[in-house]
């Protein structure tokens, strides 16, 4: 449903993305995550044409997006990490104009979503939290059944019970057979709603994994307390997590036979063992060269 090809954009001298190539399903999920100012949201703003890329191609449904086709847009919902509306008008003037756009009445979607979110109609734009500003956003990204949503940051602003309902909304769609690009810096939102993830850094696409799969894989978390912390630091070849004079946590993907055997020539204070938590896995591919 999604496709990219080599995409690259500069700004001036300054990398903003560099031979970024996904590949995305229909109905699928895919979470884009990476620390502020890795590039998610030049790629984001590249597949919307809201800027220029240096390079590379972009295809929804096998066809290029370009600036004059609109016929692409229609099948696309987007919604922006920071929502810009019309101040002066309600929030149902909003969903009105926007309705207007499309060549099928959508208020009764639009309507539902309402209700689910709980808005208010009668507000104007200016008088809204950020929170009930990105409601609306979410409003016009999902009211036109779009057959691919590009989500920016899309939880920011919402209160935890608003979340939760946003995350039902986006498996709803999945299961009518929606493309979602989800980006996102918060990690435990996308362990809860994606199907796959790529993981940016530096404007580079550093890993494409299964979510499923990144949790199975062989990682420990070992955490030593020790009174030569610098000794331990020798032998270790894996993500260090944290650190202090007196200990030292850190990913572990050897044997840990191994591990232990050479853990044995040191004095031990403490030694834990467990399963690591879905951030510390992705701190272990951002630390990674």
């Amino acid at each position: 449903m999604l496709k990219i090809n080599n995409l690259t954009k500069y700004y001036g001298k300054n990398k903003g993305v560099e031979d970024i190539n996904l590949d995305i399903s229909k109905g699928e999920i895919f979470g884009f995550i990476g620390p502020n100012g890795s590039g998610k949201s030049t790629t984001i703003k590249c597949i919307m044409n809201l800027i220029n890329k240096n390079n590379g191609e972009i295809f929804i449904n096998k066809e290029e997006i370009k600036k004059k086709n609109f016929n692409i847009k229609e099948k696309i919902g987007y919604l922006p990490s920071e929502v810009n509306l019309y101040d002066d008008l309600t929030v149902k003037q909003m969903i009105e104009y926007s309705n207007s756009f499309y060549k099928k009445d959508c208020m009764k979607k639009a309507n539902e979503l309402v209700k689910r979110l709980e808005l208010d109609l009668n507000k104007k734009i200016e008088q809204l939290s950020l929170g009930n500003l990105k409601k609306v956003g979410i409003v016009l990204t999902f009211m036109h059944s779009p057959k691919i949503a590009i989500l920016d940051e899309a939880t920011s602003g919402l209160d935890p019970l608003m979340q939760e309902e946003f995350y039902k909304i986006l498996l709803e769609e999945k299961e009518k057979g929606m493309t979602i690009f989800f980006s996102s810096h918060i990690l435990s939102e996308i362990k809860k709603v994606c199907d796959r993830v790529a993981i940016i850094k530096n404007g580079q696409i550093i890993k494409i994994e299964n979510i499923n799969t990144i949790r199975n894989n062989e990682f420990i978390t070992i955490t030593i307390e020790a009174n030569n912390i610098k000794e331990f630091k020798k032998i270790l070849n894996d993500s260090i997590i944290e650190e202090n004079h007196k200990m030292i946590k850190f990913i572990y993907t050897g044997d840990i036979n191994k591990l232990i055997k050479e853990l044995n020539k040191y004095d031990v204070d403490k030694l834990l063992i467990e399963e690591p938590s879905i951030e510390e896995i992705f701190m272990h591919y951002y630390k990674e060269d």
